[in-house]
C-alpha cells in the first residue's frame, strides 16, 4: 500500500460514488464538478495503492477492495454526525433538530400531541418526522428516534419498555346499524372486512385473527394504514385499530373483543447505558443526546417499538 494519507475529501467522494453508483451521481450529491470527483477517486486509489473501480461502457464497477471499504464509510458517517451533534450541544440555549421516524398511524394519530407538548417546552428545537412503515437505519443517521411496530435488530440499540398497546377489531356505529354487529369469529367472516391489498406483512406479523385472513376475505383492500383507518371511520367495514386511537372516536364500536389482533409492550431503544421514560420528556432526553439538547455528549440513537 502506498504511504500517502488519503484526504477526507477523497474518502467522502468515494463513499458518495459507492452510494450513487456513478461519478455524475456523486457530483450532484456533493455539488462538485464531475472532473473533480474523478480526480478525488484517482488520488484515493493512488494513496491506497489499489484499484477501486473498473471503468466499463456500462459505467463504474466497484472492485472487491472498494466493497471492503463500505462498512468503514458507514462508521465514518456516523462519527461525523456525532461530531456535529456534540458541537451543537455547546451553549445554554436548547437548539438543533430532532428527526423522528414512525409508522403511518403512529405518525399521524399518536405522536402529534407529544410533539406539541415538546415544542411548547423547547421552542428552539426543530422537529422532523419521516412517516414510513419502512424501518429507517438509525446507525446511518436516517433518524434519531424511531417508533416501530417490531423490535429492532440493529446492534448498539437497547430496548426500553415504555407502555403497552393493543390492536382490536372495530366498526363504525353506522355500519353496525346497517349490517349488524358480528358476535363471533364465524359471523365476522360474513362481514365486510378492511384489509391488505398486495402487502400482507403487517397482517402476518400481527398474528391471531389477522394472520388467518386472506386477501379474498377483505371486501376493502388497501396497503396504506391511514387509508384503512379512514375507511374504518367512514363505515366501510370492520377493521383493526389501535385501542388508544379507537377510544378517541365515540363512533367506533369494538367487535368481538376477545379476538384481539395483537398485544405488545411499547418499547423505546437507546444506546447504552440508559434509557428514559416515554412522552415529551423522553423525546427531549433521547433526542437531545442525538442533536445536542442535553449535556451528555454521547451520540444517541433511540428507537420505539411494539414487540
Amino acid at each position: 500500500m502506498a504511504d500517502l494519507d488519503p484526504s477526507w475529501d477523497a474518502l467522502r467522494t468515494f463513499f458518495a460514488v459507492m452510494r450513487d453508483g456513478s461519478l455524475s451521481g456523486a457530483a450532484r450529491r456533493l455539488k462538485l464538478a464531475q472532473p473533480t470527483v474523478g480526480r478525488h477517486i484517482d488520488s484515493l486509489e493512488a494513496a491506497l495503492g489499489v484499484s477501486l473501480f473498473i471503468r466499463s461502457p456500462r459505467g463504474l464497477v466497484a472492485t472487491a477492495a472498494a466493497q471492503a471499504l463500505v462498512p468503514y464509510g458507514d462508521a465514518m458517517s456516523a462519527a461525523a454526525a456525532a461530531l456535529l451533534r456534540s458541537a451543537a450541544s455547546e451553549g445554554d440555549e436548547e437548539r438543533g433538530v430532532v428527526r423522528v421516524t414512525a409508522s403511518e398511524v403512529m405518525g399521524a394519530e399518536v405522536l402529534p400531541p407529544i410533539f406539541a407538548a415538546f415544542r411548547a417546552e423547547h421552542p428552539g428545537v426543530a422537529l422532523e418526522l419521516a412517516v414510513t412503515n419502512r424501518n429507517e437505519d438509525l446507525a446511518r443517521g436516517e433518524a434519531d428516534i424511531a417508533v416501530r411496530m417490531v423490535r429492532p435488530t440493529q446492534s448498539g440499540l437497547v430496548a426500553k419498555r415504555i407502555g403497552v398497546t393493543r390492536i382490536g377489531l372495530y366498526a363504525h356505529r353506522d355500519y353496525c346499524r346497517r349490517f349488524g354487529e358480528p358476535r363471533s369469529l364465524d359471523e365476522l367472516r360474513a362481514h365486510r372486512l378492511i384489509g391488505f391489498d398486495r402487502d400482507d406483512r403487517a397482517f402476518r406479523a400481527a398474528g391471531g385473527v389477522a394472520a388467518a385472513l386472506t386477501r379474498e376475505d377483505c371486501a376493502f383492500r388497501c396497503d396504506n394504514d391511514l387509508v384503512q383507518l379512514a375507511a374504518l371511520r367512514a363505515g366501510v367495514g370492520v377493521g383493526g385499530c389501535q385501542e388508544g386511537v379507537a377510544r378517541r372516536s365515540k363512533d367506533l364500536v369494538p367487535i368481538v373483543p376477545d379476538a384481539q389482533l395483537r398485544a405488545g409492550d411499547l418499547a423505546r431503544d437507546a444506546p447504552r447505558p440508559q434509557a428514559e421514560p416515554a412522552g415529551p420528556a423522553a423525546l427531549r432526553q433521547a433526542g437531545g443526546r442525538a442533536r445536542g439538547l442535553c449535556p451528555q455528549r454521547e451520540a444517541a440513537r433511540t428507537v420505539s417499538a411494539v414487540t
